[in-house]
């Protein structure tokens, strides 16, 4: 007989949990209940009903302990697949005649809203308890953590105050020694950009070319290779979120962080519900979930993020204290596409914008 569309992906996907390998535990209980031979598992595929699929542009150290979590308190089975966002975003686009996933949980909101034709709005549980300025207008999509863009520097090839902010980055003497990924694959790189572009003086375009002429062709494939490119010495300076840096510091790196003299943006990356999902039951729970008091906890204890609850305290610099440009998420989504555009240009890989 043959299989349905949804028994295909299920094989397809129930694989990639936790970056391809299920949990040990999991495993064992699969082959205990099933046999050992692989063609049999299909039959141990969950009820529809307990189903939920993720799209996740997090790293697995962020989503994985969530998704396993929510695994617990629910009984719904979560096939995860991981990925960049705007590649996740795309792939959405293109299923949406048939969905295969219900949730796209990461990436900046201004790119989620680039794509706002691919999902449906909903107000989670407990929405009164977040920050008004992490909020959708709409409900297009359910805030999870907030992010300001930093400056990073090695801390043995670049003395304190020689980095400061945006303006740094379009000096000579750093050609070819600034790390950034490029923002067509990574939402918080486009995130990156668009705040320079705020906060620098001038014609944005000549900003734009400034800079792209800077990194000297040494555009970065993702986020995480920013941090480690600059650790390394490989590069001098290095743009990225405040939550990675905070990170790798604590871990030993030999890296400092800035928070731009011009200003920097604090735009929340999201989760949404995918339009026509099949479990959107289960969707929606997970979103609750997501911004849950328990969770968001979890965040500022655990991944050195800042949460967008009100409720929830960060030890980190207070927002107030930082600089910040005023970041216009719709405005940024709508000229999204023009800005990569005169970015590749500038870049050489396309013609002129």
């Amino acid at each position: 007989m043959d299989k349905s569309p949804m028994e295909e992906d299920w094989e397809g996907t129930r694989d990639v949990r936790r970056s391809g390998l299920l949990p040990l535990a999991l495993l064992l209980a699969v082959l205990t209940a099933c046999g050992a031979k692989a063609p049999e598992t299909a039959a141990c595929a969950p009820a529809e009903e307990e189903r939920l699929v993720i799209y996740t542009a997090h790293k697995e150290e962020v989503y994985w302990p969530i998704v396993q979590e929510f695994e617990q308190r629910t009984g719904i089975w979560v096939d995860v697949v991981a990925g960049g966002t705007n590649e996740l975003l795309e792939r959405i686009r293109q299923e949406e005649d048939g969905p295969r996933a219900d949730v796209m949980f990461g990436g900046g909101v201004e790119s989620l809203e680039s794509y706002r034709d691919c999902f449906t709005p909903y107000t989670c549980a407990g929405a009164e308890e977040i920050q008004e300025r992490f909020r959708s207008p709409d409900g297009l999509w359910t805030p999870f953590s907030a992010l300001p863009v930093v400056l990073v520097y090695n801390t043995k090839l670049v003395r304190p105050g020689d980095v400061t902010g945006w303006a740094d980055l379009l000096s000579p003497e750093l050609r070819g020694r600034i790390a950034f990924a490029d923002p067509a694959v990574s939402g918080s790189s486009f995130t990156a950009l668009v705040t320079m572009l705020e906060a620098a003086e001038g014609d944005e375009q000549e900003t734009l070319r400034r800079f792209a002429e800077n990194l000297d062709g040494r555009q970065l494939e993702g986020s995480g290779d920013v941090v480690r490119s600059v650790a390394a010495g490989t590069a001098l300076v290095g743009v990225t979120l405040e939550e990675t840096a905070l990170k790798r510091i604590a871990a030993g790196d030999d890296i400092a962080l800035v928070y731009p003299a011009e200003g920097s943006s604090c735009v929340p990356d999201g989760s949404a519900l995918i339009r026509g999902a099949a479990h959107e039951d289960n969707a929606r729970r997970f979103l609750d979930f997501t911004v849950s008091r328990e969770v968001q906890q979890l965040l500022t204890e655990e991944f050195c993020r800042r949460s967008v609850r009100r409720d929830v305290e960060a030890s980190m610099t207070p927002l107030e204290e930082i600089p910040m440009v005023d970041y216009d998420v719709t405005g940024a989504s709508e000229r999204r596409d023009a800005v990569l555009m005169s970015w590749a240009f500038y870049l050489g890989e396309e013609g002129e914008p």
